[in-house]
């Protein structure tokens, strides 16, 4: 949305660069510099961001009207949730889902591939992959907070404040959703990274984006089936969306260790099919010439 030039990028190295063309420092150093200067380019134009507001707006409204209505009963609850949890939890997904802009990465992969710009970005001093995460990192950073602020005023102002929330837990549930981010990036980059063999990988985006959408984001995976439950819990729905908002709504330490476990095991399983898809991908593009 606020796009950031692959000429800026090649700026952007040049900085964090010592004689004979090497970044300084760690390797790292690179993707530290790529992510302040989006960063810093982003905050220019924050206030563009707040164009988005109106449907998050829209959106909540129309789930705490569902929710109202769903909730007849005082003190009722719904798959163990009360009234003011069940809205609390819709607004947390989406105030992740609307502040992360993922689909940002998967367009940028794609069109990236499909235009043949890889061919030029592969060849860079840095690892295309990560050049694409640390620069999603630096957008969302802007994003994220400030629809962070609007649901927690919607929130408070038509539900009032959640009953029991843990201020001290606060960074625990801030790693829990930063970790959801990047591992929501990492699968979408990897779906898009399926454009070296196929035209256009959209329609597999698509089916993601719903799944996220509808199990875990606008309804907790305690409402479905039994029965399914136990497979939701084994797909990327658990990690992204469902489980940091279940900590914000409901914490405890003991989940929030089972998600920060099941969090680890899928960035790490998700970076290491992302550099295999990537990886063969550009194998492919030498073998055909480029």
């Amino acid at each position: 949305m606020y796009g950031w030039g692959k000429r800026n990028a090649a700026g952007a190295l040049s900085l964090a660069r010592g004689r004979g063309g090497r970044v300084k420092g760690m390797p790292w150093r690179k993707y530290a510099v790529i992510y302040r200067l989006v960063l810093l380019e982003n905050l220019q134009y924050a206030a563009n961001i707040v164009v988005g507001f109106f449907s998050y707006a829209v959106f909540i409204y129309t789930f705490i009207m569902l929710w109202e209505y769903m909730y007849r009963t005082p003190g009722e609850l719904i798959a163990g949730y009360t009234k003011e949890q069940m809205i609390w939890y819709v607004m947390m997904t989406e105030m992740i889902w609307f502040g992360s802009g993922a689909a940002s990465v998967a367009r940028e992969v794609s069109t990236d591939i499909r235009g043949g710009n890889i061919a030029y970005l592969m060849n860079k001093p840095y690892h295309y992959t990560l050049y694409v995460l640390a620069k999603y990192t630096g957008e969302w950073s802007v994003r994220l907070p400030m629809y962070a602020m609007l649901a927690a005023g919607i929130g408070t102002l038509m539900v009032g404040p959640l009953p029991g929330f843990p201020l001290t837990a606060v960074p625990g549930m801030a790693v829990c959703v930063v970790l959801g981010l990047t591992i929501n990036a990492v699968f979408k980059m990897c779906i898009s990274l399926f454009s070296f063999w196929i035209e256009d990988a959209a329609p597999f985006q698509w089916l993601y984006d719903k799944l996220l959408l509808i199990v875990g984001t606008m309804f907790p995976v305690e409402i479905f089936p039994k029965a399914l439950q136990p497979l939701f819990k084994l797909t990327p729905i658990y990690t992204v969306f469902y489980g940091p908002a279940k900590l914000i709504v409901d914490f405890s330490p003991e989940k929030c260790v089972e998600i920060l476990a099941a969090q680890a095991v899928y960035l790490a399983a998700g970076c290491g099919l992302m550099f295999l898809i990537y990886g063969k991908g550009v194998k492919k593009l030498y073998v055909n010439g480029g």
